[in-house]
This record gives C-alpha cells, sequence and structure tokens, in this order.
C-alpha cells in the first residue's frame, strides 16, 4: 500500500510540474475579456484572479482588456476561441448577448460570464454564469459603516439630527439595488435609525460623475459614503472632505489613509479555478454558479482601524460566522418594510425577458432568496428607508 500511494504521489508532483493540462497533454488556455483595465476596481478585481489561477494551475491566461459591451465582445470572444481557448469568460453585464451568440458558433468552447442572467433560460451546453452571495459582504460592510456612524453620533458629530448614509450607484439594476440594500440593512443592523440616500452615475465607470456624486451626497449632509462603482472618484472625495468611506472590490487604504474603512468584494479564482478543473477533467457544469463565504469567494479587506469605530474587526467575526452558520438572514423579511408594509410574497424576475416580466415567487421561509434561482441578483425592490435621488439609469 506505501508503495502505491508513493508511485500516486510521484504520478501527482510529475503532472504538476507539467502545468495543468488536458489528459492528452494539451494545457488549457483561458481568455479573459475584461470592460476596462487595472484602472478600474471592478476589472482589476478579476485580473488578480485570472493570473492567480494562472500562477496556481500552471494555465495559459490572455487578457483582453478595454472591450465595450458592443459587437466588439463578440468578435474578441471569437478571436480568443480561434486562437485556441478552451474557455472564454466575460467580466461585464452588457457582455452577455454576445458572449452567447459566440458560444453558439464554437460549442467545443466553454463561455462563462460574470454577472448575466440568460444562461439557465438559453439552455446551451456551453454557455454559464456566474456570481455570489456578495450581498453577505456588503451586509458585513454595512455593519462596519453602521459601528462609524454610531461613533460619529456618540460624539455629537452628525451633520444632521438623525445619521445619514450616501451611496453613490451605476445603474438601477437589481445587482446595484440588492448590494445597496444589503449594505443599508447591515448598517440597521447596528444603528437603527439611519437612513440612506442613492445618487446614480448611469456608468460603471465614471471618476468625475462618481466624484460629483459623492460631493452631492456630502453636501445633503451624508456622514458616510459607500458606491457600487469602479473608480477612486468617491473614495478620493471622501478623503478630501474627510467623510469616511466604504469602498468596494478593493482596500483604497493607500490613497485614503484617513477615511477607508473597509470594502467587500467578489473573489472570482476560486469560480475560475473550479471551470478550469472542470475543463481538464472533460466534465459539464451547470448553467449557473454562486460562490459564497465558504467558498472563499465572497470577501473583506482588512478593516483600518485608523478609521473604523473600535468593536468593528469583532462584529464583522461574529456576523460572519451568524451567516455561515444560518443564524443571520441577509434578507429576512422581518428587518425591512415596503411603504410601510411587510412584505409576504414578491415574484421576481428570474427568467429575464425584454419586458422584465416578474416569473419567480422568492419569499421563502420569511426571506427573500437572493442569488437562489439563478447566480446573477434580482433583489430590485426599493424598501422603506432608502430614498432614490434620481432614477434615470
Amino acid at each position: 500500500m506505501k508503495k502505491l500511494l508513493s508511485l500516486v504521489l510521484a504520478a501527482v508532483m510529475a503532472i504538476a510540474c507539467m502545468g495543468f493540462a488536458f489528459a492528452e497533454g494539451e494545457t488549457i488556455k483561458l481568455g479573459v475579456i475584461l470592460l476596462h483595465d487595472e484602472d478600474s476596481t471592478y476589472d482589476n478585481n478579476f485580473i488578480n484572479a485570472a493570473k492567480a489561477v494562472e500562477a496556481e494551475l500552471g494555465i495559459e491566461l490572455v487578457l483582453r482588456r478595454n472591450i465595450d459591451e458592443s459587437n466588439a465582445c463578440y468578435e474578441v470572444a471569437c478571436e480568443l476561441a480561434e486562437e485556441g481557448c478552451n474557455i472564454v469568460f466575460a467580466d461585464s453585464f452588457g457582455h452577455e448577448t454576445y458572449m452567447i451568440e459566440a458560444a453558439k458558433e464554437y460549442p467545443e468552447v466553454e463561455f462563462c460570464h460574470a454577472t448575466g442572467t440568460m444562461a439557465h433560460t438559453e439552455k446551451l451546453d456551453n454557455y454559464h454564469n456566474a456570481f455570489a452571495s456578495i450581498y453577505e459582504g456588503r451586509f458585513l460592510a454595512g455593519i462596519a459603516a453602521g459601528m462609524k456612524i454610531n461613533e460619529i453620533k456618540a460624539a455629537g458629530q452628525l451633520k444632521g439630527e438623525t445619521p445619514l448614509i450616501g451611496y453613490v450607484g451605476a445603474f438601477t439594476y437589481a445587482e446595484v439595488i440588492s448590494g445597496y440594500t444589503s449594505f443599508f440593512l447591515g448598517a440597521r443592523s447596528v444603528c437603527p435609525d439611519v437612513t440612506m440616500k442613492v445618487q446614480f452615475t448611469g456608468s460603471w465607470y465614471d471618476e468625475t460623475e462618481e466624484a460629483n456624486a459623492a460631493k452631492a451626497l456630502i453636501a445633503a449632509g451624508c456622514d458616510l459614503i459607500s458606491q457600487h462603482a469602479d473608480s477612486m472618484g468617491a473614495p478620493s472625495v471622501c478623503e478630501d472632505a474627510n467623510i469616511p468611506n466604504i469602498s468596494y472590490n478593493g482596500s483604497t487604504v493607500e490613497a485614503c489613509p484617513n477615511t477607508f474603512i473597509v470594502a467587500s468584494r467578489i473573489d472570482w479564482a476560486p469560480y475560475l479555478k473550479f471551470v478550469c478543473e472542470k475543463v481538464a477533467a472533460g466534465e459539464k457544469f451547470d448553467y449557473d454558479y454562486t460562490g459564497t463565504i465558504l467558498t472563499g469567494s465572497v470577501k473583506l479587506t482588512d478593516v483600518n482601524t485608523a478609521a473604523a469605530a473600535a468593536g468593528t474587526v469583532e462584529a464583522i467575526e461574529a456576523a460572519t460566522a451568524a451567516l455561515n452558520e444560518g443564524s443571520l438572514k441577509v434578507f429576512a423579511t422581518d428587518t425591512f418594510t415596503v411603504k410601510g408594509e411587510a412584505l409576504t410574497s414578491y415574484q421576481a424576475d428570474v427568467d429575464t425577458d425584454d419586458a422584465y416580466t416578474p416569473d419567480t415567487e422568492v419569499i421563502n421561509d420569511g426571506e427573500f432568496s437572493e442569488s437562489f434561482f439563478r447566480s446573477a441578483p434580482y433583489f430590485d425592490i426599493t424598501i422603506d428607508g432608502i430614498e432614490l435621488l434620481n432614477t434615470a439609469f
């Protein structure tokens, strides 16, 4: 038995030295289509994940940066397939229809897409959507925000009579709504009287508009700012104005040491590794993948204790344990109301069509079942306590 184990171990080590490959020896080639580049915190998060998987598995990685949500995505996806990529991955919501078109033309290549909604209805064997339960990470970051608000309140330094959070959003998509709502619920779990104003920019990445939105929210009396936007616009404004900031997709502590508290993000490395392993083994995988805290897909940066309230790290750790054991539910329906009423039933648009027709009951066992029927978020409700300052996007 010991001899057999030694032979197996030697074989595994030999394979590892050759790189991660198919049984016939062909190395896996992963092509990644990015909406922007390293200057975008969102895209840089994907770049870091892809490079981590490249280093761990020894795959061949091809990055295509600054590919907009147009036919350019289709053309690049086809180019990557022609260049021998076994897997083509795109990172932006608007890439989806072009990825599907390419997937139909190259059935031997696996096409994977972050934040998309159509894989489970298209039912192509080689097209997949992926996301993560980032609403849990947002909730945890919200706890840090709520504790900081409590500290400001205790010091008698609120800008108004009651605590107010400002939030810079990109679009009025479910992904953004789910994110800011879970963040708000986390803040309110420790600061019950806090409310929130949301300003949309109409762009995933527009440093000027994001900065202007943050300035407008600060002028409106917000005590803390967070965002679902990809540039340094909002964090930089907060640092200049000495307003606490909860960022997204990565730490801004180097540029904003006095105001950055924490950031939540999706770590895409577990999913990219999962896909590479499936392709290497010649195995099929589901249309949808939802990563979690337990899979290593939902993460928080280190808390900047120079800006955070005392006890923040411990509060986040306790809430994380409760989320993992199931005793804490982010969208528990007894924690929020809609127009003064409890939410007992809701038909969400899960099987997305052009009219965004509600089609699936998502209130189950006292909670909104987010990212359960598909990976991408579908929470699109405006709850009490949140005011939208513009809705054109």
